[in-house]
């Protein structure tokens, strides 16, 4: 009798990650991700736009929508995109069917993307599948319009997957520079996914001294709302650390830290020369960046492609956990806290109306009598709580402690006012108070003033300068009426008798201003020896001179 014996095969049971692109910026990241050779996983792409889904490099294909936009796409309308996805939704339950693991990568502010990629992550997470989100924000220069578009996909997308990465398109600019090709920077934010599930995939799949297992994946992203990925690669002395460094520090993600991360999935690659130091350095240096009491993961592996090299990838999960809790407790807190300032704020407010209300009624209490009846104060201010705001009701001056001293009296002190100094009246300087040379200047003025005033008291015209035409000579001189001065006639009217009548007929009437200046000229003392001195400068004609001879 023979006996067959033969020894059970084993079964193998490996995780099994799908990739899942959907829309435009979802197949380029798949086929990005096909052309680097990335193993492990299988890739999917879904699509309402016929045209691009059959330039996909992925062996499974999706149709979406094909009754409702017959393959000619969304239209960047997000409801035309979600109905796709619900029309397709048995085909994406099938193709999701056995999965571990799903990441599920978009572009957000479009049609399809923005409003299939919620439908198939509620399809994954209804299938007990630890969902991944990775997508991608519009640039500033697409518009205002995409990026509400796009925030409302986030937030839609955000409730169905555990782990959710955003990667602005702006953060590009970060890393790129003007010689960057359109194609190249879009291949720089399709390399955060790929790092992030080479990362994963490398930790289960290859050798290593420290392996990990999908569960311990599962622990540390499952529910865990936003994460970062990133990878560093580094040579030479400090490698370790400056993996570490560049891993920590991806300026393609979004403005996230990994301060306050509650799960941490660290993988260190390196070749056969990887030591103990460096890998301790490495993990040290990324476990500086989280909390304490964060659920660390680490792992090691081997790659022999990497002889002289070290890779560090960082998983930080649970980004926003702790900050939501606490919105949530200030939220409960807030109502008790601002009860006690509303109630302070009605204090002092009560206290100013009080503070102000005697002052606005003093005209009102002194026209009342002063023996009048008081009634019951109304009240100013009622609110609808218990808060009733009355007047204060006039308090008695405080009564002084004692008499006032006088060294109370002399502490007021009241200015004098500023005393006027009198100025003593000034001097007229005398003639002896100036110099020698001075005196003698002044006296010669002062005796040129005298002969002045006598040369002008002898500037009256008379009789014979009229005659004779001297007037010219001497107007510029003053004229001097004199009353006792002799009125001499011609020689013809004194032989007619008429010496009077000829007189006034020959001698012109002064005028008025001469009158005045003569008149208000005084006359000197010495009347006749001013004639004298006139006279003596006088020519007298020769019929004259013989006629009083």
């Amino acid at each position: 009798m023979t006996i067959n014996l033969k020894v059970p095969d084993m079964t193998e049971l490996k995780p099994r990650i799908t990739v899942f692109g959907v829309g435009g910026a979802g197949g380029n990241a798949v086929n990005n991700m096909i052309q680097s050779g990335l193993e492990g996983v299988q890739f999917v792409v879904a699509n309402t736009d016929a045209q691009a889904l059959a330039m996909s490099s992925a062996e499974r294909r999706i149709q979406m929508g094909a009754h409702i936009t017959e393959g000619l796409g969304a239209g960047s309308k997000p409801d035309v995109g979600s109905a796709a996805a619900e029309e397709a939704i048995a085909d994406i339950k099938a193709q999701l069917s056995g999965s571990h693991m799903a990441f599920i990568t978009a572009g957000m502010g479009g049609g399809t993307g923005t409003g299939a990629a919620p439908v198939i992550a509620k399809a994954s997470s209804e299938e007990g599948i630890l969902t991944v989100g990775v997508v991608t924000k519009p640039f500033q220069f697409e518009g205002k319009h995409r990026m509400e578009t796009a925030i409302t996909g986030l937030a839609e997308l955000e409730k169905y997957v555990d782990t959710l990465i955003v990667i602005p398109n702006q953060n590009l600019f970060r890393v790129a520079t003007e010689k960057t090709t359109f194609a190249d920077a879009f291949a720089m934010a399709d390399q955060v996914l790929h790092s992030g599930v080479a990362c994963i995939t490398d930790l289960m799949v290859k050798e290593g001294l420290i392996n990990l297992d999908f569960a311990d994946v599962k622990a540390v992203m499952a529910g865990m709302g936003k994460a970062m990925m990133g990878t560093g690669e580094a040579s030479g002395e400090q490698r370790a650390n400056e993996a570490a460094e560049s891993a920590i520090s991806n300026p393609l993600l979004d403005d996230v830290s990994m301060r306050g991360a509650t799960g941490l999935l660290i993988s260190i690659t390196g070749g056969n020369d990887l030591t103990l130091y460096e890998v301790d350095e490495a993990a040290s240096r990324i476990r500086e960046e989280v909390d304490s009491g964060a659920n660390i993961i680490l792992g090691a592996t081997f790659d022999q492609s990497l002889d002289g090299k070290i890779r560090v990838s960082v998983v930080a999960t649970g980004l926003e956990a702790q900050p939501g809790e606490k919105t949530q407790e200030e939220t409960v807190k807030r109502p008790e806290v601002a009860k006690p300032e509303a109630s302070e704020t009605i204090a002092k407010l009560t206290e100013r109306i009080a503070g102000l209300q005697p002052l606005a009624d003093a005209p009102a209490r002194a026209d009342k009598p002063a023996g009048g009846t008081k009634k019951a104060a109304d009240p100013v201010w009622k609110s609808g709580e218990d808060v009733t705001i009355e007047k204060r009701v006039p308090r008695a001056p405080a009564k002084q402690a004692g008499p006032q001293t006088p060294e109370d009296k002399q502490a007021t002190f009241i200015p004098q006012p500023p005393a006027v100094a009198k100025k003593a009246p000034r001097r007229m300087p005398k003639a002896e108070d100036f110099p020698p040379h001075a005196q003698k200047a002044l006296k010669e003025r002062e005796g040129n003033q005298d002969k002045a005033g006598l040369e002008a008291q002898k500037t009256k015209v008379g009789f014979f300068e009229r005659l004779t035409g001297r007037r010219g000579a001497k107007a510029s001189e003053p004229e001097i009426v004199r009353d006792n001065e002799p009125s001499l006639g011609a020689p013809e009217d004194m032989a007619a008798g008429k010496p009077a009548e000829r007189h006034k007929a020959a001698v012109p009437t002064p005028s008025k201003s001469r009158l005045g200046r003569a008149a208000g000229t005084p006359k000197p003392s010495g009347g006749q020896v001013v004639m004298q001195e006139e006279n003596e400068d006088l020519e007298i004609p020769a019929f004259l001179k013989r006629q009083a001879n």
